[in-house]
């Protein structure tokens, strides 16, 4: 494996300020590594067609509805008419009047967390190691980290740390970014955390630390980082640097995955998030994990739970504020290290 960039003393990754990274830092990817990148590709493809064959039935479906609502209402009498567009207007306000509630309590919800809210950090001090694409998806994962937590019922207290140079421009381009109820430092954790680094556990496959609960007075980070598997161990190389403690997730506990052991940024902290719900690591493993992850079947009967890890993996949700305006967010099928129980 390539080595990365030096250390400074506080043990977070130097990144020229002057010169311009070169072209060329990481190892040319494995055969092994090729395959599973061209699967991914075929994966993302056959996701595209499917989303642009959905989008299409929806246009469809919008100009059927319209068009049956346009006779309907040439087929009535003046009165009926009145009585039909009034009754869609009340209809329509109920549902903004609903919207509207629901982001107050949302809002409640996630000031409360930066009050007392369990601490996740994702770290995403590692955009000097990627290519503009593999940035790209990382952004699309924290869009959908914050989608997440802010639909949660107990939500975190979100943290993005290491917020610079790329990631900071691409960052700022997401519409309502300034107003997301996250807390964005461009320092590495290790320095805006400093008076807490006894609380600090990195989260990595690599560790040989079981998690077995979240921890309150503790900060769990994620490595914010997308590589094609080019680093492996590099989150438990910067954690083991730095002197700060780290935790593997118990999931060879509970489920014993496929040849693929990678997950997403937003997994991960959607399985955190969904513990700090349920305290049920099962619960949190069978609702986020994609089936095709899996291998096996339970002992427990988890079909309550099979029709929700389906949707996780097909089905967009808002992201934001603005998000309205965006019917589906795309989530990134994309390799991250993360911490698994069977280290690779």
């Amino acid at each position: 494996m390539a080595a990365a960039t030096g250390n400074d003393d506080n043990g977070c990754f130097d990144k020229p300020e002057s010169e311009p990274a070169p072209v060329n830092v990481s190892p040319p990817l494995s055969k092994n590594a090729q395959k599973k990148q061209l699967k991914q590709q075929r994966y993302e493809a056959k996701k595209a067609e499917k989303k642009a064959q959905e989008k299409e039935h929806k246009r469809k479906e919008g100009e059927r509805k319209l068009k049956e609502w346009e006779e309907t209402l040439a087929n009535a009498t003046e009165e009926e008419r009145l009585k039909l567009i009034e009754s869609r207007k009340s209809l329509r306000k109920e549902r903004m009047e609903k919207r509207s509630e629901e982001k107050e309590k949302k809002i409640e919800r996630l000031n409360q967390a930066k009050e007392i809210g369990q601490k996740i950090v994702v770290d995403v001090d590692f955009a000097h190691l990627m290519s503009e694409s593999e940035i790209s998806s990382l952004v699309q994962q924290i869009m959908y980290c914050y989608a997440v937590n802010g639909r949660s019922t107990s939500p975190c207290h979100l943290w993005l740390t290491g917020v610079q140079g790329k990631m900071s421009t691409e960052l700022d381009k997401l519409p309502g970014f300034e107003k997301w109820f996250i807390e964005k430092e461009s320092r590495c954790y290790i320095e805006a955390m400093a008076d807490q680094k006894d609380n600090l556990v990195y989260l990595t496959a690599d560790s040989e630390t079981v998690l077995d609960d979240l921890d309150p007075k503790h900060i769990y980070i994620i490595g914010g980082l997308v590589d094609r598997n080019r680093f492996k161990g590099i989150t438990m190389t910067k954690a083991q640097e730095q002197g700060i403690k780290t935790a593997k997730l118990p999931i060879g506990e509970y489920m014993k995955m496929s040849s693929s052991q990678v997950l997403t940024v937003n997994q991960v902290l959607e399985i955190l998030v969904k513990f700090l719900e349920t305290r049920d690591w099962k619960t949190a493993f069978f609702t986020v994990i994609p089936q095709r992850k899996r291998t096996g079947l339970d002992p427990v009967d988890c079909s309550k739970l099979e029709h929700i890890s389906e949707e996780h993996q097909e089905k967009d949700t808002e992201a934001n504020e603005s998000a309205d305006k965006h019917d589906l967010l795309e989530r990134k099928k994309v390799c991250v290290e993360v911490p698994l129980e069977s280290s690779s």
